[in-house]
């Protein structure tokens, strides 16, 4: 008599899941024929693919790049972040107003434990300690521009913010779509950066907040990347209208340096994206953020060492 055959047949045998081996299937992977369960389907133009061949095709297919080289993403993310944060920031201080005089642009100054400025008045400096850029604190750079006027500042209180965010909800929007996310972001935040420093170079012992910088930067930006590509999304005309009114409304209130700084930095980090050369263009772009960077801090550097604090 013949031996019987206890062994399945191979198609039954490997009817389970290979990442699921005590699930049932008949369903393969179209692309290396392995049983996957229902969990592990993905649809596929035929058929199911297995997540290790979805993952293997997308390392190959490649990205979509904007016009300017930068990752294209079908929502401006980065913009949103931004005013998420300006916003968030914004509420921390309705709840601790001594946040502002901890994290503003100030260059050097003389602070109590409670965060309150010495005025001389004729009084001692005893309880008081050096603060600002200029003694290492180098972060008021950037935090500087996520803050705004506090609403109890009266009208423009409330405006200041709320025209930087309506800034940067039109202009943000168009420029993440044409330079990408990173590229993006380095000309706000390099925008940013450039109104304060240049507050810091002409006026140290004083302090400043608001985005307003980041925002002028954008506008320089934005007239930068149109005249690049010849095509502008929004009348140019009622822009610069917009924004010089609101310059001259708010020289009473903010800083004309924050904005003029901003607004210089800006159009040159535009510039170096918008015209970077096809070969090696992310290289080139990204030397011209760092090399703005690099500038501006070293004007920072120079200014602290000669900056007297007593003045």
């Amino acid at each position: 008599m013949d031996s019987l055959n206890t062994e399945q047949p191979p198609s039954e045998a490997n009817a389970t899941c290979f990442r699921h081996p005590r699930r049932e299937t008949y369903v393969r992977c179209t692309r290396c024929d392995r049983s996957i369960c229902p969990d592990c389907m993905r649809e596929a133009p035929v058929g199911f693919r297995c997540p290790e061949c979805i993952r293997s095709e997308n390392r190959t297919v490649r990205q979509s790049r904007t016009v300017f080289g930068g990752r294209a993403l079908g929502r401006p993310v980065a913009t949103y972040v931004l005013i998420g944060l300006n916003v968030l920031v914004y509420l921390a201080e309705l709840v601790w107003p001594a946040i502002i005089s901890r994290f503003d642009s100030l260059g050097t100054g003389l602070v109590d434990e409670s965060g309150r400025y010495f005025v001389d008045d004729g009084g001692s400096y005893a309880g008081y300690q050096l603060v600002g850029i200029a003694h290492g604190e180098w972060y008021r750079l950037i935090t500087s521009a996520f803050l705004h006027t506090e609403p109890t500042q009266g009208f423009f209180g409330i405006t200041h913010i709320l025209f930087n965010l309506y800034w940067i909800w039109v202009l943000g929007r168009i420029l993440e779509e044409r330079l990408g996310v990173l590229r993006f972001l380095a000309v706000y935040l390099l925008s940013a950066l450039g109104g304060s420093v240049l507050f810091f170079l002409v006026d140290p012992h004083s302090a400043a907040i608001g985005a307003s910088g980041a925002v002028y930067g954008l506008a320089a930006c934005y007239y930068v990347v149109s005249r690049r590509l010849r095509y502008e999304p929004l009348d140019r005309n009622r822009m610069l209208i917009l924004l010089t009114v609101w310059l001259v409304i708010s020289a009473g209130f903010t800083a004309w340096q924050g904005h003029l700084g901003g607004l210089l930095v800006g159009a040159a980090a535009a510039a170096g994206m918008a015209y970077a050369p096809q070969r090696r263009r992310g290289l080139a772009q990204a030397a011209v953020a760092v090399a703005l960077a690099v500038l501006l801090l070293a004007l920072v550097v120079l200014k602290a060492l000669n900056l007297d604090p007593a003045a």
